[in-house]
Parts: C-alpha cells; sequence; structure tokens
C-alpha cells in the first residue's frame, strides 16, 4: 500500500487564499481531541469548520468528487458517508502550532468510522516555517508536497503529524470519508 496519494492542483491558489480569508474572518476554537479533550502538548492549531463558513457549499462538492475518484483508483475501501464537517487548521509561530504522531481512527462514535483522510495544503510555503505534514506507514515516511491546493489522501490508520511552525502561520484543511469499520 503507498504511504499516500496526491492531487495536484485539486484547488486553485485563489481558492485556496478564499479559503485562508475566510477562516480568518471566522470566530476559530482551540483544536481539541477525540471527545472534546485538548491536550496541547499533542496538539496546538486553531479550529473552524467548513460547514459554519459562508459560500463554502462548492468546497464540499469537490472533495466528495476528489475522494470519490482516489478512493476507485487507490484505496478501494468500503465509503459510506461524510459524518464530520471539514475542518480548516491554523498552525502559527506564536505558540508553535503542530499536531503530534497520531491516528484519525479513535475511539469516538465518528472517529472509530474514518477510513480515509485527506488534507488539502492553503498556505503558501513562504509563508511559514515548519508545519511539515508527514505521513509514516509501512515503515515509510513521507513528507507532504507545499505546493498551495495539493490534496493528500492516506488511510485513517497511518501515523501523521505537523511538525512544529516556527515562523509564521500555516493553514490547511482536513476531511474524512467514513465507513464501517475496519476489520
Amino acid at each position: 500500500m503507498i504511504t499516500f496519494h496526491t492531487v495536484p492542483d485539486a484547488f486553485s491558489p485563489a481558492e485556496c487564499s478564499h479559503l485562508i480569508e475566510v477562516a480568518r474572518a471566522a470566530p476559530a476554537a482551540d483544536a481539541g481531541l477525540v471527545r472534546a479533550t485538548t491536550e496541547h502538548n499533542l496538539r496546538r492549531a486553531d479550529l473552524v469548520w467548513l460547514d459554519d463558513l459562508p459560500d463554502t457549499d462548492w468546497v464540499m462538492e469537490r472533495l466528495i468528487a476528489l475522494v470519490a475518484r482516489a478512493n476507485r483508483e487507490v484505496f478501494d475501501f468500503d465509503l459510506t458517508d461524510f459524518a464530520e464537517s471539514p475542518q480548516i487548521a491554523r498552525y502559527g509561530a506564536e505558540r508553535e502550532g503542530h499536531f503530534t504522531w497520531h491516528s484519525d481512527i479513535g475511539e469516538g462514535r465518528l472517529a472509530a468510522r474514518r477510513k480515509l483522510t485527506l488534507v488539502t495544503q492553503l498556505s503558501d510555503p513562504g509563508a511559514y516555517q515548519g508545519g511539515t505534514l508527514e505521513v509514516w506507514m509501512n515503515s515509510n515516511l513521507a513528507t507532504a508536497p507545499l505546493e498551495p491546493g495539493t490534496a493528500v489522501l492516506f488511510p485513517s490508520f497511518a501515523l501523521h503529524r505537523v511538525t512544529p511552525v516556527t515562523e509564521g502561520e500555516r493553514f490547511s484543511f482536513t476531511v474524512w470519508a467514513h465507513g464501517a469499520p475496519f476489520r
């Protein structure tokens, strides 16, 4: 199995900039973990949920098409729905925004059904230092591309992290495709 699958130009640079501006204008919440817990040693980021942002329905339509195609061509998972809103994350240098090694499958009702994770880079790589998305699967460590609009898809059970942002700020958004739990 591959470490991850990339879709270059899933979103245009203008669309990425627009999503960053919409996210900046929205009230952000401190990023938590499964079951509404917060642990800043594990994750430091600010989140907004796409469902709460105006005029963003088009994003989910695009994500559904991206996931359907990648799943058909690469993963072949039994996917049934998108049970959670996509989240836009802001990792800022002022608090060394990061997310340590983790998988997206968890004990929560929805997290237990996550099968495929999609992360899309929104920020220009010159806007920040650090903040690298790394995926570790099958003893292979891979670094996600930094080009704005690039979507990266990987099994939700894969270990991954976002290294601390040391300068500037990194924006990305994440969505999970769900299905019956893996057996």
